[in-house]
């Protein structure tokens, strides 16, 4: 068995990786690398593949035609809906004769960059419901399992293909949420049964390896923001709250909060569109009928002007939280829109900060502008979607795989976790493997 680590192993983002068995590739994943893609204004003529490759804002997988395996993937498997794992498809998956497999909210959300960028694959796209398994046909046949798992979005998944020379399972990336807002539990039970099976190589992100915890529940999440929206007073001026787009379980609590306050809420921005009109597509919006949405230019101002006469009355929910030049939030701290915040307002950040320097400077930018009107900034109002060094032991111990390989963030989070299977008696170059983009790993 060859392991590709071909993106996702020097940074955050870009995930893809490939296995190899015999004369047939399987493809988990294909994400963009976004801070280079923040770093361009002007976004109306990005994306294209051979400027996205130039700026190294999607995966090398050139490296796959070196090793003469192109003609080989059978099967490109998306393991959830964010832009660092599905955003590179509608880029590079049309090089390879294999169909695009997904839950139906990932495949959703795939399909709507594919209609945004008018780009038309000629791959099969797939859907497979969480906790169901698919036939992959190649010069052997395969079998994934999508096992249902939590993150911070919805129906995202580890995968475990099933090979002759054994299983592996694609676990990029997830949290051990017992009790999740929206959406199914992790699916323990079909865990311990591959984990009986045995497990050959266990691919597993270790963004949060250094960081001695258990991530708390979604619920805990809820409960933070429930407390800053309903036990602060906000009575004479607007709510803005900013968060992750994809964070569908995050929305419902806004809104849920919303209604508690007596407001409407209002989502702004493309991005909120995007991904819940995927929620509407796929049946997995319980608020759809509770909120206004403006994506359009004029749509949106009109919304706003509306709002800036009726502050008291709405919940504005913009993109934004991570600062992104010419995002919603953006443009209302440089005062680009009709509506004006002042000193009576509140801006709520439900999220943290992506730790990359172009994030970090352009947060400190909208935050720089937002307190010079003196309005009040609640921060952090959020609990990661990603696995901490605590719930990786468990995970481990559960699927107790042969071989560990460490993934999505540079050499020193993978040195973390790799620090971690050493204590769980793994070896470093035997049974762990601490790799970097576009290497080969032989097992």
């Amino acid at each position: 068995m060859k392991i590709y680590t071909i993106g996702g192993y020097n940074e955050i983002g870009k995930n893809m990786t490939a296995v190899h068995v015999g004369n047939d590739a399987v493809v988990f994943d294909a994400g963009l690398y976004l801070p280079p893609i923040v770093e361009l204004e002007e976004r109306e003529d990005l994306m294209h593949e051979k400027k996205l490759r130039n700026i190294s804002a999607i995966p090398e997988d050139i490296i796959l035609d070196k090793a003469g395996l192109r003609d080989k993937v059978r099967a490109i498997l998306v393991s959830h809906a964010h832009l660092d794992h599905v955003g590179a498809v509608p880029y590079v998956s049309d090089r390879y004769d294999a169909d695009v497999i997904g839950t139906p909210f990932t495949m959703a959300v795939l399909n709507t960059l594919l209609n945004d960028e008018h780009v038309h694959l000629k791959n099969r796209i797939k859907t497979i419901h969480p906790n169901s398994s698919c036939k992959i046909e190649g010069e052997k046949n395969y079998t994934a399992d999508f096992i249902n798992i939590t993150h911070s979005t919805i129906q995202s998944s580890l995968i475990c293909l099933h090979t002759k020379e054994g299983n592996v399972v694609y676990a990029n990336d997830f949290k051990l949420d017992d009790n999740p807002i929206l959406g199914l539990k992790p699916n323990y039970d079909k865990m311990k049964e591959v984990a009986k099976e045995g497990i050959k190589a266990l691919i597993v992100e270790s963004l949060y390896a250094d960081n001695e915890r258990k991530t708390p529940s979604e619920k805990v999440a809820r409960a933070l923001l429930e407390d800053v929206m309903l036990s602060t007073d906000n009575s004479k001026g607007l709510v803005v709250v900013t968060t992750f787009s994809s964070h569908i379980a995050r929305l419902k609590s806004i809104v849920d909060f919303s209604k508690r306050l007596g407001r409407q809420p209002v989502f702004l921005g493309r991005s909120l569109a995007k991904y819940v009109n995927a929620a509407k597509e796929t049946k997995l919006c319980p608020f759809e009928k509770e909120i206004i949405m403006s994506s359009y230019r004029k749509q949106a101002q009109s919304m706003m002007k509306k709002i800036n006469s009726r502050k008291k009355d709405y919940v504005l929910v913009c993109t934004g939280h991570q600062g992104e030049p010419g995002s919603m939030l953006d443009r209302i701290s440089r005062n680009e829109t009709p509506l004006q915040l002042s000193a009576n307002d509140h801006v709520i950040f439900s999220s943290s900060t992506i730790p990359t320097e172009i994030n970090i400077a352009n947060k400190g930018q909208v935050e720089k502008r937002l307190r010079q009107k003196g309005l009040r900034i609640f921060n952090d109002v959020h609990i990661s979607g990603h696995a901490g060094r605590e719930d990786l032991r468990d995970f481990i111990n559960l699927l107790s795989p042969e071989h560990i390989i460490p993934a999505h963030a540079g050499l020193a989070k993978q040195s973390a976790l790799a620090e971690l299977a050493s204590e769980m008696g793994y070896k470093l170059g035997k049974t762990c493997h601490v790799s970097q983009d576009l290497n080969k790993i032989e097992l």
